[in-house]
């Protein structure tokens, strides 16, 4: 079985998503995780920054190259041309190697997880995992004193979540799916990273002439 993970570079797991059948790839997996569902329903936090002076208000993950081109993900280059387009390989996989520690921490601190699954249950399998995401995040904020942040271990979930169907308050399906076309922007993709190559170039650039 597979466990979908976001993490921060403090090894802090914000999204976790485990029930999915290891015969599956990722694609599969992105299609029945929830990680983006707050976002498409309009109730995720606010997300601004400015990338090489281009203003962006949609939050972006690191992902592999399997993963589709994306408004929220940002791609590695697989054979990169030129100095600039090396140096943002260079920056991508030395901070996407965050969540290849946190799934080797995970492992590391609790053998439960480590072995065989031996015979249990996929409802008691989605009890550990959830058990073992949130002891690791105890032991993280533990480490930070100044940790002001919480995290919804609702999130955690075995299987996709049932819709949430109010009578008072839902999204507008027009705006939801507006979202979804937003997001799934292959133009967007495009544009952030090349911004992104251009924005770390010029950083270290300013680097460099700044050094004595």
């Amino acid at each position: 079985m597979i466990l979908e993970i976001v993490a921060s570079y403090d090894l802090w797991i914000w999204h976790a998503f485990f029930g999915c059948p290891r015969s599956i790839n990722d694609l599969q997996v992105l299609d029945r995780s929830p990680v983006f569902q707050e976002l498409y329903e309009g109730r995720s936090p606010k997300c601004e920054y400015v990338v090489n002076s281009r203003k962006y208000s949609i939050g972006y993950y690191l992902s592999d190259g399997i993963y589709q081109k994306w408004a929220t993900f940002v791609k590695t280059i697989r054979f990169p041309q030129g100095p600039k387009a090396k140096l943002f390989v260079e920056r991508q996989k030395s901070v996407q190697k965050d969540v290849e520690r946190a799934f080797g921490v995970l492992q590391a601190r609790f053998a439960i997880i480590r072995g065989p699954a031996r015979h249990l249950e996929k409802g008691e399998l989605d009890m550990i995992m959830k058990a073992c995401v949130i002891l690791h995040n105890i032991i993280v904020e533990d480490k930070r004193d100044s940790y002001g942040l919480t995290y919804d271990y609702e999130h955690v979930e075995g299987t996709t979540p049932e819709p949430n169907v109010q009578r008072d308050h839902h999204p507008c399906y027009s705006a939801y799916l507006c979202k979804v076309v937003q997001v799934r922007n292959p133009e967007q993709h495009a544009h952030l990273q090349s911004n992104l190559i251009e924005e770390i170039w010029s950083r270290q650039l300013e680097r460099q002439i700044s050094q004595p």
